[in-house]
């Protein structure tokens, strides 16, 4: 299984961003465009982009959808979310040129309704996003911008979602995102036990082409934030990897 690099970029109030750990008093901001950052990794071979809203997905509104509509009109696979709480935004998002959807908090909070819409709309075009903490040895999940904790688990939702039909799936340890403390491998390994049909998206802590290899085998593709940000990594480097 090829492993695809995926840049990543976080918007929040139309600025390039990171958090650490979702917490959004812990904000890095980056001088950069992001289109012309986007544009950058087009260039250096990347196929696809990841783009969250952060400040949709914490107040459940698109507040950055100008500049995602700008993104969808480079030659780049765009997959988006941050703020899909139902259907209109689905469509709003796919109207703005956006191949995948990313559906996160309501796919926590409401499964079957989400299960709707991958029959709907197709396994290909939405991203179930489930993003998790351990906590005394329960992969638990958070929504709203990872600002709240959900009845559900991990081991739950992600087999359910296999069964209903999904393809895709993003999971972040939130617990490593924006730290570059290196990926949760026992994270992804246990993912291909529980549901081995899904095209994993690892995200969280990988810092280093080392990380990149040590995903191989456990994911289907690898999120690249703070990594690209800061120099650690290059997509260029992560390809060839």
């Amino acid at each position: 299984m090829t492993l695809e690099i995926i840049p990543a970029l976080d918007l929040r109030e139309g600025r390039v961003v990171r958090l650490r750990q979702g917490d959004y008093a812990r904000e890095t901001g980056y001088a950069l465009d992001a289109v012309e950052q986007a544009q950058r990794y087009r260039n250096a071979g990347a196929s696809r982009l990841h783009v969250v809203d952060l400040d949709g997905a914490r107040e459940g509104r698109f507040e950055n959808l100008s500049v995602i509509e700008a993104l969808a009109k480079l030659d780049l696979d765009i997959q988006a979310g941050g703020g899909v709480r139902d259907e209109a935004d689905i469509k709003r998002l796919f109207d703005a040129g956006v191949q995948r959807v990313v559906v996160g908090s309501v796919a926590v909070r409401e499964c079957e309704r989400v299960v709707g819409w991958i029959e709907r709309y197709g396994a290909e075009r939405l991203v179930i996003a489930l993003d998790t903490r351990e906590v005394d040895g329960r992969w638990t999940l958070s929504s709203a911008g990872w600002t709240e904790a959900a009845a559900s688990t991990l081991d739950e939702l992600a087999p359910r979602f296999a069964q209903a039909g999904a393809r895709h799936l993003l999971c972040t340890d939130i617990s490593r995102d924006g730290m570059l403390s290196g990926p949760n491998l026992d994270l992804y390994a246990h993912l291909t036990t529980i549901a081995p049909s899904l095209a994993v998206q690892a995200s969280g802590g990988v810092r280093d082409l080392d990380d990149i290899k040590a995903l191989q085998g456990r994911a289907a593709g690898v999120i690249l934030g703070r990594s690209l940000l800061e120099g650690h990594l290059d997509v260029a480097g992560a390809l060839r990897c």
